[in-house]
């Protein structure tokens, strides 16, 4: 089997997955009844037409990337986190919390101690989904989704009691929100929304990549996500790195959700996550788990989520429709994954390939 079969092999499937998603996507358009060519120019191509689309769809891409990069620290090393919903909101209550109680704080102090205080919170809501895996194996799948339901009343619960606003109490309004943060915990913005939150996005890119591929820390915990039983024979504490993969994951969730309030919302209010920890796991696949991937891919998927806003007022069809997407992708990049993977099939079609071409192997 040459070189060059196997990159037109990989490419082919590749191709093929991109049609197949589009297709399947086009299918549910038309049983809509959707405008199939303007729904997707709509999603897609809009959003690029405007400086003010453009700079929305940045903002959506710095939490997607940020927690993506987390996603794929704990997916390489072998532990699957679908709880950065829960640990986002947790790291929002830890950033939120710090804010309101330190308002007259010098903004050099409070805004990095706050956000310190949000990854803290994230990273130990990782921490308990991790340490049940490494030491009892508890499905990560089941207690990350359990965690997030806790996180997600808890997060409710904070902003009626505690957090709530002193003016929504005094007027009995009772619009479950904290207060409205000082300038002095704010990031700034450098057009319309746009905000400097970019460029933590983008250095933690670098930092992950350094830290994953380039220490020694970094290769024991892909070995023990690539192979563990081996890791361990080759004196890996497999534990310990997965546990330190959902810290670290839950750490860039929270880190997120601070960054989210301190330049976007500047208060904490419902909702305020916005499914970003689960499109993030798609933005991880889809980036091929690593971090020059994820950064384009977050754009991409901040294109969809923010195009999708478009379409009830352009072409009539709901905005869930981007979910609907993004779970044909995930469903696609697995299955995509799978056959690159499965060597078998790949030497069964160069054998056929052969057989038509009468070529022979190089």
């Amino acid at each position: 089997m040459n070189r060059n079969f196997k990159i037109a092999y990989k490419v082919s499937v590749i191709v093929l997955a991109v049609l197949a998603t589009l297709l399947l996507s086009s299918l549910i358009l038309m049983i809509l009844g959707a405008d199939i060519l303007k729904t997707f120019y709509t999603i897609v191509i809009t959003p690029l037409t405007r400086v003010g689309h453009i700079t929305e769809v940045f903002v959506r891409a710095v939490p997607l990337c940020i927690i993506a990069l987390g996603v794929a620290v704990a997916y390489r090393s072998g532990i699957i986190n679908i709880g950065a919903e829960g640990q986002m909101a947790m790291g929002i209550l830890g950033f939120t919390t710090v804010a309101v109680t330190m308002p007259d704080t010098p903004r050099f102090i409070l805004l990095p101690f706050a956000l310190l205080c949000g990854m803290l919170c994230g990273a130990l809501w990782g921490f308990i989904p991790g340490i049940l895996k490494a030491k009892l194996d508890v499905s990560e799948l089941l207690s990350t989704v359990m965690l997030n339901y806790i996180a997600a009343q808890f997060y409710s619960f904070c902003l009626r009691v505690p957090l709530l606003d002193p003016a929504e109490r005094l007027s009995g309004a009772g619009t479950p929100q904290s207060a409205r943060l000082t300038a002095n915990i704010e990031i700034g913005r450098i057009s319309g929304r746009l905000h400097y939150g970019i460029f933590i996005a983008l250095v933690l890119a670098v930092l992950v990549y350094l830290f994953m591929w380039k220490t020694s820390y970094g290769y024991k915990m892909r070995a023990s996500g690539a192979q563990s039983r081996a890791a361990r024979y080759g004196g890996i504490n497999v534990p310990f790195y997965v546990t330190l993969a959902m810290v670290i994951s839950g750490a860039f969730a929270g880190l997120a959700g601070g960054v989210e309030i301190a330049a976007v919302h500047r208060r904490a209010i419902e909702g305020v996550t916005n499914n970003y920890g689960f499109s993030a796991v798609v933005v991880a696949l889809f980036g091929m788990l690593h971090p020059f991937g994820i950064v384009p891919a977050s754009f991409f998927f901040a294109l969809l989520i923010y195009g999708s806003t478009l379409t009830p007022r352009a072409v009539g069809v709901p905005a869930n429709i981007v979910d609907v997407m993004q779970g044909l992708i995930i469903i696609v990049i697995v299955t995509t994954q799978m056959i690159l993977q499965n060597s078998y099939l790949e030497d069964r079609v160069w054998r056929w390939f052969k057989t038509r071409t009468g070529k022979e192997e190089v």
